[in-house]
C-alpha cells in the first residue's frame, strides 16, 4: 500500500538537514539557505521529533551524522537532485507556440507542412489545438489561431489574411465516370451530397429545406467520404489543392468566394516572445494562399 504523502515531513526542514548534512555545520547551513543559524538548528531538530531520530551528534566543533542520519542523507540528496533536474529539464524545453485551428486546416494545411516547421525552426515546440470552437488566447493560453472571420477586428487583435473562402465542388474521379465536367447545378442535385458544419450546399445550389445526403460535423471528414466515392463535398479551394492536384479529387463545379475568410489572428504584445514571431512569420509564408 503507498503511504502516504502527508506523513512527509516539511519540505524547509528536509532542506536545512541536506544542506546541514553536506556541510556538517548548522552556520555553514545558514550560511548556503540565507537564513540565520539558530533557524537551521530549529528545523533540524523538528524534523528530528517528527522522526522520533537524532540525526546529529553535536560537538563543540561541529556536527557528526548518526548512522540514522547518514542513511537519510544520502536517500534525501538523492531526493533532491531528482527534483533539481526534473526543474533543469523544465527550464531547458523547446519553447513552445500554442496555435488554435479548426481540425480541416491542421489536418489540410498544417500538418502536411510540419516537417518544414521543424527544419525552418527546430528550437520550437508547437502545441496545435485542432478545434471548431473560438478559442479564448487568455483563457485557453493561445498565442495564434487561424479563424473563419472577417473585419472589422478588435483593437487589441493583429490579423493577416491567409487565404479566401472560395468554393469549389469536388468529388472522386471514380463518381465521375464520363461526365463532362462542369457539372450543372441539375446533374449535381442528381448525384450524393455531402455536407459539413458549415452546409453552403443550400446556398450554392439555390435551394430551399434540407437538401439529403450524409452530414459530416468536420470538412476534412466531408472531403474523405469524397475521396472513398461516396458524394461531392463542397470545400475551400485551399483545402482540396493537393489532392485535385494529384487526382485524387476533381473538381465538378465551382461556388466562387463566400465570406467569411481564413486569417491569421494573434493578441496584440508588447514585447513579443521570439518564438511566437517566428511562428508567426512562418505561417504567414507556408499558409498564405492569395
Amino acid at each position: 500500500m503507498m503511504k502516504s504523502r502527508r506523513s512527509l515531513p516539511p519540505l524547509n526542514a528536509l532542506r536545512a538537514f541536506e544542506v546541514s548534512g553536506r556541510r556538517l555545520s548548522f552556520r555553514a547551513a545558514a550560511d548556503e539557505l540565507g537564513v540565520t543559524q539558530g533557524a537551521v538548528a530549529q528545523q533540524v531538530r523538528a524534523l528530528e521529533e517528527h522522526l522520533g531520530l537524532a540525526l546529529f551528534q553535536r560537538h563543540p566543533r561541529g556536527l557528526q551524522l548518526t548512522l540514522a542520519g547518514a542513511a537519510y542523507l544520502a536517500e534525501v540528496t538523492r531526493a533532491f537532485d531528482t527534483l533539481a533536474d526534473a526543474t533543469g529539464h523544465l527550464l531547458v524545453r523547446p519553447d513552445t507556440v500554442t496555435i488554435s485551428v479548426t481540425p480541416t486546416v491542421a489536418a489540410k494545411l498544417l500538418i502536411p507542412r510540419l516537417g518544414d516547421l521543424q527544419a525552418v525552426l527546430p528550437d520550437v515546440e508547437l502545441r496545435t489545438v485542432a478545434t471548431e470552437a473560438l478559442s479564448d488566447f487568455e483563457r485557453d493560453q493561445v498565442n495564434i489561431a487561424v479563424r473563419l472571420t472577417r473585419p472589422p477586428f478588435a483593437p487589441d487583435l493583429e490579423a493577416q489574411l491567409l487565404f479566401r473562402q472560395d468554393l469549389v465542388a469536388v468529388a472522386s474521379p471514380r463518381l465521375i465516370g464520363n461526365m463532362t465536367l462542369p457539372l450543372s447545378i441539375e446533374q449535381l442535385s442528381a448525384l450524393p451530397l455531402l455536407h459539413d458544419a458549415h452546409d453552403h450546399w443550400a446556398t450554392f445550389l439555390k435551394g430551399s429545406g434540407r437538401l439529403p445526403g450524409p452530414v459530416f460535423n468536420q470538412t476534412t471528414l466531408a472531403l474523405d467520404a469524397a475521396m472513398a466515392g461516396q458524394g461531392v463535398a463542397l470545400a475551400c479551394r485551399a483545402f482540396v489543392a493537393t489532392d485535385l492536384a494529384a487526382g485524387r479529387l476533381v473538381q465538378v463545379a465551382e461556388a466562387g468566394a463566400l465570406g467569411p475568410d481564413f486569417y491569421l489572428v494573434r493578441k496584440r504584445s508588447a514585447p513579443v516572445r521570439q518564438s511566437v514571431e517566428a511562428v508567426w512569420d512562418w505561417c504567414l509564408k507556408r499558409l498564405l494562399i492569395l
